[in-house]
């Protein structure tokens, strides 16, 4: 997939359900019978994020998730979970409520759609057997901390009761405001756990996408350690670039894998990574025997 690929508008087209394969895809691209399954060591729960393998189909991406030993596929919504449930594998962080990136629950003129969408598609994640269900902060425009923390707050009222029912978490996602999502509010742990301690209720936790993290404020391994008890998944990606886990980029995964077990974590770490080299899904296999530590 060309490094020129926006997840913004990734995400945009898996919403929409308007995602297109990119032209002769094939289960011979992925070249999954000639890999070798990975012993994994089953202390960590393996996901893979759908937008970043988008000129493959889900079929596709799922059959060679499987043959590598990855359990989940992250941000796809209801038309692909089917697909997934043939392959045996989890929906760990379910999309297709929000409205953008940019347009969240920070501005009170998204409320009204967002309320209709989360109420409308939380049942439908718990139906499906699965739990997590991403949200966004949306961008700044101006407004200071106070305002969008109450925001947030009065926007996710509105309908966490309802995830509190069907056993559903909203999970808002980390997002770095320096580089790629310019004005995201909640580009912070601490901006993120303030919302989460305001809000009280154990079905709100975070996306801590370790990419974002570390461009926004560094620090990775002590922020897990010090916000662990209100995240509940995982996004890795090689930095800077958001490209393939290996020694190009600056991050040592597997302390950071380590220390979030070290929090006793159960959830999912989801690969969430361009890949630059030509076969994509060795370089998926090889990000996963970095991780699984």
């Amino acid at each position: 997939m060309a490094s020129k690929l926006n997840r913004r508008s990734a995400i945009k087209d898996l919403i929409a359900g308007t995602a297109t394969l990119a032209a002769g895809s094939s289960l011979t691209s992925f070249t999954t019978s000639k890999m070798e399954s990975v012993a994994l060591k089953g202390n960590i729960n393996h996901s893979v994020c759908r937008w970043c393998y988008n000129e493959f189909s889900v079929e596709e991406l799922c059959a060679a998730a499987k043959k590598i030993g990855i359990k989940g596929i992250d941000l796809v919504g209801p038309k692909d979970w089917p697909t997934l449930k043939k392959y045996g594998l989890d929906s760990p962080m379910c999309n297709g409520a929000e409205i953008s990136l940019t347009e969240g629950f920070n501005n009170k003129k998204y409320h009204e759609t967002l309320v209709k969408n989360y109420s409308e598609m939380i049942p439908l994640v718990a139906k499906a057997g699965y739990t997590n269900l991403i949200c966004f902060s949306g961008s700044r425009e101006g407004m200071d901390n106070e305002t969008g923390w109450n925001n947030c707050v009065e926007g996710l009222k509105k309908v966490i009761g309802l995830a509190e029912k069907h056993k559903v978490v909203l999970v808002m996602e980390l997002l770095n405001s320096k580089v790629n999502h310019k004005d995201y509010q909640c580009d912070r742990t601490s901006w993120g756990a303030e919302l989460a301690k305001r809000l009280g209720s154990q079905n709100f936790k975070l996306l801590y996408d370790i990419y974002h993290m570390q461009i926004d404020e560094g620090d990775v391994i002590r922020n897990i350690n010090d916000y662990h008890q209100y995240i509940n998944h995982y996004h890795t990606g090689g930095v800077p670039g958001r490209n393939e886990i290996d020694d190009t980029q600056e991050l040592y995964y597997p302390a950071i894998m380590r220390a979030i077990l070290k929090t006793g974590f159960k959830g999912y770490v989801a690969q969430e990574f361009i890949p630059l080299k030509k076969d994509k899904i060795a370089s998926l296999k090889n990000a996963i025997e970095i991780c699984d530590v």
